[in-house]
């Protein structure tokens, strides 16, 4: 079931992007990168990523300053998601807003390691797996 704070913090925070996550989202948005399909502000109960890629599963954090001090959440939320069957890539604001090109090299080369990696099984937990219709 799906929480229904999460989906509305999550609509809030896509119509309020930060400056790095506006930057980068006119790059992947609309099968522009790379024609993969990237969604903005997604729901992985119970966190909410900024960017994710379903058929590559790839999940992309842009963390600002305030990740300093959550080290533990962070990597709480890093096992959570590859849990999940998901490659996690992070970069700070600044990275995304004066670097981009570097960014996006390493989201594509995240993509080209997905279509060539042999499937992750998802998590037993969630009740998928081989023959379930992951």
């Amino acid at each position: 079931m799906r929480d229904p704070e999460l989906l509305r913090r999550a609509r809030h925070m896509r119509a309020n992007p930060t400056p790095a996550e506006a930057r980068l989202w006119y790059h992947l948005r609309a099968h522009r990168f790379e024609n993969h399909k990237f969604r903005h502000q997604t729901v992985l109960a119970p966190y909410i990523v900024d960017f994710t890629s379903r058929t590559a599963m790839l999940a992309i954090e842009i963390d600002g300053d305030t990740h300093a001090t959550q080290q533990d959440y962070d990597a709480r939320r890093t096992r959570y998601l590859e849990d999940q069957g998901f490659h996690l890539l992070r970069f700070t604001n600044a990275e995304v807003m004066t670097n981009i090109e570097a960014v996006l090299q390493t989201i594509s080369h995240s993509l080209i390691k997905a279509q060539t990696a042999p499937p992750t099984a998802p998590s037993p937990l969630q009740g998928r797996g081989p023959g379930r219709g992951a």
